[in-house]
């Protein structure tokens, strides 16, 4: 086994030519390498490549077929491009055949200039301090799965090898990245790009390979960091060992509250923003957006309210996993097969084309699966009132059920107030809770209490028909009126 260097026959080694002049036959793993026209008879296992349809059918036909002509000619000498010690697959299959662990055959590997020498020295990088990590760019999602960099990527011979190794990664790293093409010929190519121009700079070939100074922290290697500490405190913190599912469960709640608020806060700023753009008559989307200090406060506090709500989720799921009854992959795999099954639209046959019909499928698919007589099972009826009603009025319209549109809705509410209105000038109160003789005792007339439910029961369907959901809506002017009161003392 000897190497062909990384580029022309320049870089070939004295010893690798001596090997390949002695032998009884020569083999080339390809001959699309730029120093493969030196050896003119040297025979080829280019046709492996055309004819078996996966890399690992070709490497084994090649090592078979090396096996086989040095049982036949006694010695073979067997070029590959680069250095034979780095990256080479059919090096790894010839030590592990039974012809050489039997030691019927024998094996001497000459190592050689590889392309890392040259990336390397193009690069100016030291990998020993700097710790490269050196990946094949097939198997970069996998391999690379965690790794902060920096990293080589080796055999990126394609543009959808380097379109998946973009894919793979997000979020997406600083700063550029640095494909390598080429090093050492004519037409050598060393490319800093941005991480979305990745696959789309140079066309790449089996000489190309990519440099990743630096990734950011991976989703799954935070995820896992977080389990881990959900872990620890249960062991060592005398509170957390302490916790159950229904001692929890009010922290899961308020966490939740936090979060809607943090979320509101953030629309609040979204909508103000959006409406300044129209006032100035600035209708791209595309525009550049410079935050605001109120808005980076905004998004962290919605970031920390997310942090501590996902807190709550993964110690639920350690407590489960602790009585043996699911783990949090479990909670990870199922939430992930469900979303699958319910978008048939995104990975099925289905077509769905509006908002509308996504929801229809959804209520369809949730009936069978379940096992449900009704879209309303599973609604839980301590939500607040005016959630309750929206959701409700949400799963009337997934099965075809007609309501009132905005104007007769908004009828209804006029002529309700003005019948309240009626009543309590008729009656001499001055309208207040529980000021006159006609209270139940428990906020009001019964009849009242029916007709203001009809009141905000259709205020919540006009807000679902204007595209506003009505406990967001409640919620946020109860906020502007209570800043309104602290105002006052």
């Amino acid at each position: 086994m000897v190497g062909l260097g990384p580029a022309g026959p320049e870089l070939i080694t004295s010893g690798a030519l001596a090997t390949m002049t002695g032998a009884a036959a020569v083999f080339l793993r390809t001959s699309r390498h730029p120093a493969a026209d030196r050896f003119p008879d040297a025979v080829t296992f280019d046709h492996h490549y055309e004819r078996s349809p996966t890399f690992d059918e070709v490497y084994r036909a090649i090592v078979s077929d090396l096996v086989a002509a040095a049982a036949q000619v006694g010695s073979v000498a067997y070029a590959v491009p680069g250095s034979p010690t780095v990256g080479e697959r059919t090096v790894t299959l010839l030590r592990e055949h039974p012809g050489v662990t039997s030691g019927e055959v024998t094996l001497a590997v000459h190592p050689a200039v590889s392309f890392l020498d040259l990336a390397f020295d193009r690069l100016a990088v030291d990998p020993l301090p700097a710790g490269v990590r050196i990946v094949d760019g097939e198997s970069f999602a996998t391999d690379a799965a965690g790794d902060r960099g920096p990293l080589i990527v080796a055999q990126c011979w394609s543009q959808a090898v380097l379109s998946e190794v973009k894919l793979s990664v997000d979020p997406p790293p600083e700063g550029t990245v640095t494909l390598l093409h080429h090093l050492g010929l004519d037409d050598e190519e060393v490319r800093e790009v941005e991480w979305h121009e990745l696959d789309r700079s140079l066309t790449p070939d089996h000489l190309t390979s990519l440099w990743i100074p630096h990734l950011a922290p991976p989703v799954g290697a935070e995820l896992i960091g977080l389990d881990e500490l959900v872990h620890t405190l249960r062991r060592r913190c005398p509170w957390d060992r302490r916790q159950t599912h229904g001692s929890l469960a009010r922290h899961l709640l308020e966490e939740s509250y936090e979060t809607l608020e943090a979320i509101d806060a953030l629309s609040a700023l979204d909508a103000g923003a959006g409406a300044a753009g129209r006032r100035s008559g600035d209708r791209s989307e595309t525009r550049l957006h410079l935050p605001g200090r109120a808005e980076e406060q905004a998004v962290a506090h919605l970031e920390e309210e997310l942090g501590d709500l996902l807190f709550q989720v993964y110690f639920h799921a350690t407590l489960a996993a602790e009585a043996g009854r699911f783990t949090l992959a479990d909670v990870a795999r199922g939430v992930h097969d469900k979303l699958v099954s319910r978008h048939p639209h995104v990975f099925g046959d289905a077509t769905a084309d509006t908002p509308e019909e996504v929801a229809a499928s959804w209520e369809e698919q949730k009936l069978s699966e379940k096992n449900r007589s009704s879209v309303t099972e599973g609604i839980p009826v301590a939500l607040p009132a005016l959630a309750l009603a929206a959701k409700l009025q949400r799963k009337a319209l997934a099965v075809g059920m007609v309501l009132p549109d905005v104007e007769a809705e908004a009828g209804r509410v006029a002529e309700g107030v003005s019948r309240l209105s009626d009543e309590v000038r008729a009656d001499g109160s001055d309208g207040g809770l529980g000021s006159g003789p006609n209270t139940d005792g428990e906020g009001g007339r019964a009849d009242r209490a029916e007709t203001l439910g009809e009141l905000l029961f259709s205020l919540a369907n006009v807000a679902r028909s204007l595209g506003v959901d009505p406990e967001t809506a409640l919620r946020a002017r109860a906020s502007r009126f209570r800043a309104s009161v602290e105002q006052l003392g």
